[in-house]
């Protein structure tokens, strides 16, 4: 999903690791034997290809026609899903919140398979439904007999990789009531100590030692924390000291099972409007902010998923992946759709280096993904390709033919071209996707069509934020256009609201992105202040992104109002931040930090202080004239560097740091343009200004 359909932080381990290069290794080997063949008989091949196609799907809408104007609205637009003028609401009477939800699971699955982990390096082990419903319940009668008491006044940590005790403690929070508040890495400790005082937390449940460690280490800053749960099999006498040390009581996660199993509590379930969650957002500057979504949010977004999916959508007989942070409502919606509908789902092991084993062993039907491992598939597979001419013949043909066929509504996978290509990439993913969702940043269109083409599967996009649960908006099966991020799902509507300051206005079908309907957040966790700059009188949700109507009612996102921005893996970037940083770096006069959503890193152009510079340069030796100083290879590396020696100082991470910069000789002025009269910088058209020398500089970086 695009900007913020939240695996935000999901993809963080992926930048740093190739995970598809065990794996992919192979690829197009089996050009080799069979290339001159295949281009000698291209011909028949292609007529045998077009006799065999199967029908073609049916959109659930017209594809020319994806949304409707909804009268008197101000130009509102909604789902031809939804009623005239209305919206969907829950899709099954019989979930109509997160702890019902299981139970439906329960039945529809006829207590099958629910949450699998790995037990060895080829196989998972599963945990039935009736399983998680019975250990979730024993558990919140232990957190119950630790302190935790039933209602919507508690609030549960939960500081994990996803997992079998994730999802129990989850299930065990909604058993009575109770509000779960993931924690994760990327908020940093000072963070994590910010929302386990502002929500008060008094236990946290945590998968590692070192998690319960780290919060144990802050115990003077969150004078609430009284009880850490730790999911492994002993607590050691380290960690049981320091606990002792700092006043808090631990256990193991069993030991809360079997204190709740010998004395049970009735459950006390949740009405579709309690809270369900408090899922604090990193921010870019200051406390993160708890969005605080209910049970009724989150079961309708995910029923108006599910039926926009149609026949596409989870059931009983699916597996999904489940690599995306928990953390984060894209991959809970995900998990959500699967639930409701009796389907199974596997964790990864934990490593992102070794995601390619985990999915040949679970080979799952359905998997949530991020721009930033789809690339690396595309980047990997058309390198092989362009090994040789005849490969790089052959993968194009194959391309261009199975791209015809999604033009033609034809999804398959078991063509001679997805035999002779495209067999490695879909067997790289266990070898049985029928349904990937890419979410938390735009795709490229280009990467978007070969995931199409090279897994024979439905592939679809969208876009939405924490706020609004995860998608407001989601490609409609059977649109194979690109570049735009679908229509409203059922359960909301969109309006564009006039930028003047940046020249959008509604009238010409452009503006800022605002979202009304059921699974628009509540507010934020006691921010009055920041919920009324978001949610205005009428009920909308701004969303501070730009984006524009096209011809046939989809949405496509074009800019975004506020200096915020998200890179390829999802993560949020605040330019302004990072620039008050490096101004500490006495090489910087100005500075112009930039980054895209298609790419993953970010570059600077820095306008550097002569007077230091030039003194710099005389004392190594180095002579020219300025602008020649200024192309120079050497000082370009001495204050990059520099830049990040400030960048570490002051906590920045690795995805913050600007990779490459450009030395630009003059200083940024209101007279050139780019600078407001209040001295502010004019972002837009620095970008403009610079767009040459930020395109040079990615493409080095590529």
């Amino acid at each position: 999903m695009h900007p913020h359909w939240n695996g935000t932080s999901a993809a963080q381990g992926l930048l740093q690791h190739n995970v598809f290069t065990t794996g992919m290794e192979d690829y197009l080997q089996y050009v080799g034997p069979v290339g001159v063949a295949a281009l000698t008989g291209a011909a028949a091949a292609t007529a045998l290809y077009m006799a065999c196609s199967p029908a073609p799907m049916c959109p659930p809408v017209d594809i020319d026609d994806q949304s409707a104007e909804i009268p008197n609205s101000g130009g509102a637009r909604q789902s031809k899903l939804a009623p005239p003028g209305g919206m969907t609401s829950f899709l099954y009477d019989d979930a109509k919140t997160l702890l019902e939800m299981m139970q439906r699971g329960y039945r529809l699955s006829n207590d099958g398979n629910c949450l699998g982990y790995k037990s060895s390096k080829t196989e998972y082990s599963w945990v039935t439904y009736g399983e998680v419903i019975r250990r979730s319940h024993n558990l919140s009668s232990g957190l119950i007999s630790i302190g935790m008491k039933p209602g919507q006044d508690s609030f549960i940590g939960i500081y994990a990789q996803n997992s079998v005790e994730w999802i129990l403690t989850e299930q065990a929070c909604y058993n009575q009531s109770a509000v779960i508040v993931p924690l994760y890495d990327t908020l940093g400790p000072n963070a994590c100590s910010f929302i386990i005082n502002q929500a008060e937390i008094r236990i946290v449940v945590c998968d590692k030692e070192e998690k319960a460690e780290s919060l144990l280490q802050e115990k003077g800053d969150t004078p609430s924390l009284s009880c850490v749960v730790v999911a492994t099999e002993h607590v050691s006498e380290k960690l049981r000291d320091l606990a002792q040390e700092k006043g808090v009581r631990i256990h193991t996660f069993k030991e809360i099972e079997e204190l709740g199993e010998k004395d049970p509590v009735p459950v006390f379930p949740p009405r579709p409007s309690d809270v369900a969650t408090v899922c604090y957002t990193s921010g870019t500057t200051g406390d993160p902010k708890g969005v605080m979504l209910t049970h009724a949010n989150i079961i309708i977004d995910a029923s108006a998923v599910i039926a926009q999916l149609g026949e596409h959508s989870p059931n009983h007989k699916d597996v999904m992946m489940s690599f995306l942070p928990l953390a984060h409502m894209l991959e809970r919606l995900c998990e959500v759709t699967v639930y409701m509908n009796g389907g199974s789902l596997g964790f990864y092991g934990g490593d992102i280096r070794t995601l390619m084993d985990d999915l040949k062993a679970l080979r799952p039907t359905i998997m949530p993904a991020v721009p930033r491992l789809l690339n690396r598939i595309y980047d990997k597979v058309v390198a092989r390709a362009s090994g040789s001419l005849l490969k790089k013949l052959v993968f194009k043909l194959a391309l261009r033919m199975k791209e015809s066929e999604l033009h033609r509504l034809i999804i398959r996978n078991d063509s001679i071209w997805d035999r002779l290509v495209f067999k490695p990439v879909r067997e790289g993913m266990g070898g049985r996707i029928r349904l990937l969702v890419s979410g938390s940043a735009p795709l490229a269109g280009n990467v978007l069509t070969f995931i199409r083409c090279a897994l024979g599967c439905v592939v679809v996009e969208g876009y939405g934020q924490t706020e609004c649960v995860a998608p407001c908006t989601l490609n409609i099966q059977g649109d194979y256009s690109v570049g735009h991020v679908g229509p409203p799902i059922s359960c909301c509507h969109i309006k564009l609201v006039d930028v003047a300051e940046m020249e959008y206005y509604s009238k010409n079908g452009q503006g800022e992105i605002c979202i009304k309907g059921h699974n628009v957040f509540k507010e934020y966790f006691k921010d009055p202040v920041k919920t009324a700059e978001t949610i205005d009188q009428d009920g909308w949700l701004h969303t501070g992104d730009i984006g524009m109507w096209l011809p046939n009612g989809t949405l496509k996102i074009v800019d975004r109002k506020k200096h915020i921005f998200k890179l390829a893996q999802g993560e949020y970037i605040a330019p302004e931040k990072i620039e008050n940083i490096y101004m500490a770096s006495q090489y910087v006069a100005q500075i112009f930090v930039h980054g895209e959503s298609l790419q993953s890193c970010l570059v600077a152009v820095i306008v550097p202080d002569k007077e230091v510079l030039m003194s710099w340069c005389a004392e190594n030796d180095l002579i020219g004239s300025w602008e020649s100083i200024c192309k120079n290879k050497e000082v370009k590396q001495v204050i990059l560097s520099d830049l990040t020696k400030a960048g570490k100082k002051a906590g920045l991470k690795s995805f913050e740091q600007v990779k490459d910069i450009h030395l630009h000789p003059e200083l940024f002025t209101v007279d050139n343009g780019l600078l407001t009269p209040t001295l502010k910088t004019k972002r837009p058209d620095c970008k403009k200004t610079f767009m040459d020398v930020i395109q040079a500089m990615y493409a080095l970086l590529s």
